[in-house]
């Protein structure tokens, strides 16, 4: 069997949104017909809580976050008028 040209197949050699508008339909057709899954508040906060604890092992990503955070919270205060707790 020999293919020319693209190697992709299925969903992969098709138009992104045309893609997207599939699966969309396949969803609403699951929770349509009660097939679909949905989290308790239980169940999302144990998967909450294993993503958080997985990410926060990678220390140079958490301390970028921190580095953002402390940045965006200094160009806040600068705004108001105030630069770590004093006025300017």
């Amino acid at each position: 069997m020999e293919r020319h040209g693209n190697n992709k197949r299925g969903f992969a050699a098709m138009d992104p949104e045309k893609a997207r508008e599939i699966h969309r339909l396949g969803g609403q057709t699951a929770h349509r017909l009660g097939k679909a899954h949905t989290f308790t508040p239980e169940e999302a906060r144990q998967a909450g809580k294993k993503g958080g604890h997985v990410l926060s092992r990678n220390r140079a990503h958490m301390a970028e976050i921190g580095r953002r955070g402390g940045m965006n919270s200094r160009k806040r205060g600068r705004v108001a008028g105030v630069s770590h707790g004093q006025v300017q």
